[in-house]
């Protein structure tokens, strides 16, 4: 069965701290169903040069340094 979506050629951090490595990624529903090399999709991404996170890795952060720059 074809995933719904497949983003091709992305960076991918899996938060173990291992180095990004160049992957495919499908995703079937709202589940990642293959990192690696993924199969026909019905809607396909090019993320070369972009960074993916699946799932488990939280990107988002703030700056709270800006009270020591404008004390």
């Amino acid at each position: 069965m074809p995933d719904d979506i497949a983003f091709r050629n992305a960076t991918v951090i899996d938060g173990s701290g291992s180095p990004g490595f160049r992957a495919d990624v499908g995703v079937s529903g709202d589940r990642i169903s293959r990192v690696g090399s993924a199969g026909a999709a019905a809607r396909e991404v090019d993320a070369s040069g972009l960074v993916l996170c699946p799932g488990f890795v939280d990107t988002h952060s703030h700056d709270d340094g800006a009270f020591l720059r404008y004390p």
